[in-house]
């Protein structure tokens, strides 16, 4: 029987919300740079959090 609501682990939930960041930073990365880079930084926040949940 096949899961069709399978619950997502916390590694995958971060990893859609750093994906999700990293495509917002893109995006503004041609309008203003300074929201970019904040965007960036969050994003590196969230792989940290991946990386300790993964190690």
């Amino acid at each position: 029987m096949m899961k069709l609501f399978k619950k997502k682990s916390p590694v995958e939930k971060l990893n859609q919300k750093y994906a999700k960041l990293m495509k917002e930073a893109h995006q503004l990365s041609s309008v203003d740079r300074r929201k970019s880079d904040a965007k960036v930084s969050e994003a590196e926040a969230v792989l940290n959090q991946i990386k300790e949940l993964e190690g």
